[in-house]
Protein backbone atom coordinates (compact mmCIF):
# COMPACT_ATOMS: atom_id res chain seq x y z
CA UNK A 1 0.00 0.00 0.00
CA UNK A 2 1.23 3.48 -0.82
CA UNK A 3 2.25 5.29 2.38
CA UNK A 4 1.01 8.66 1.14
CA UNK A 5 -2.57 7.43 0.78
CA UNK A 6 -2.96 6.45 4.45
CA UNK A 7 -4.82 9.20 6.24
CA UNK A 8 -4.82 7.91 9.82
CA UNK A 9 -2.31 8.12 12.65
CA UNK A 10 -1.91 5.95 15.74
CA UNK A 11 -0.05 6.39 19.00
CA UNK A 12 2.70 4.07 17.75
CA UNK A 13 3.14 6.18 14.62
CA UNK A 14 3.73 9.24 16.80
CA UNK A 15 6.19 7.31 18.96
CA UNK A 16 8.11 6.40 15.79
CA UNK A 17 8.29 10.14 15.09
CA UNK A 18 10.12 10.58 18.45
CA UNK A 19 7.16 11.64 20.60
CA UNK A 20 7.17 10.19 24.10
CA UNK A 21 4.46 7.58 24.80
CA UNK A 22 2.45 9.82 27.13
CA UNK A 23 2.63 12.74 24.69
CA UNK A 24 1.54 10.49 21.82
CA UNK A 25 -1.41 9.24 23.87
CA UNK A 26 -2.39 12.80 24.74
CA UNK A 27 -2.31 13.86 21.08
CA UNK A 28 -4.51 10.90 20.09
CA UNK A 29 -6.92 11.69 22.94
CA UNK A 30 -7.15 15.34 21.89
CA UNK A 31 -7.74 14.33 18.26
CA UNK A 32 -10.55 12.00 19.32
CA UNK A 33 -12.17 14.80 21.35
CA UNK A 34 -11.97 17.13 18.35
CA UNK A 35 -13.59 14.53 16.11
CA UNK A 36 -16.45 14.06 18.60
CA UNK A 37 -16.94 17.84 18.72
CA UNK A 38 -17.11 17.84 14.91
CA UNK A 39 -19.99 15.40 15.02
CA UNK A 40 -18.33 11.98 14.80
CA UNK A 41 -19.48 10.06 17.93
CA UNK A 42 -17.65 6.99 16.57
CA UNK A 43 -14.45 8.45 18.10
CA UNK A 44 -15.83 8.14 21.66
CA UNK A 45 -14.81 4.48 21.55
CA UNK A 46 -11.94 3.85 23.99
CA UNK A 47 -10.62 0.99 21.86
CA UNK A 48 -10.29 3.10 18.74
CA UNK A 49 -6.61 3.93 18.33
CA UNK A 50 -6.45 5.63 14.92
CA UNK A 51 -7.40 9.24 14.19
CA UNK A 52 -7.36 11.33 11.01
CA UNK A 53 -3.94 12.61 10.06
CA UNK A 54 -5.19 16.14 9.37
CA UNK A 55 -6.50 16.51 12.95
CA UNK A 56 -3.13 15.42 14.37
CA UNK A 57 -1.42 17.93 12.07
CA UNK A 58 -3.69 20.67 13.45
CA UNK A 59 -2.76 19.75 17.03
CA UNK A 60 1.00 19.51 16.57
CA UNK A 61 1.26 22.24 13.94
CA UNK A 62 3.45 20.17 11.62
CA UNK A 63 2.58 18.50 8.33
CA UNK A 64 3.04 14.72 8.32
CA UNK A 65 2.58 14.35 4.57
CA UNK A 66 6.16 13.28 3.88
CA UNK A 67 6.48 11.00 6.89
CA UNK A 68 6.26 7.22 6.59
CA UNK A 69 3.41 6.28 8.90
CA UNK A 70 1.57 2.98 9.46
CA UNK A 71 4.45 0.88 8.22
Amino acid sequence: MNKLTINTVSKNDLIELCYRPHTASTIIRQAKQIMVQRGYPFYQNKRLSYVPRNVVEEIIGVSLRGEKLNA
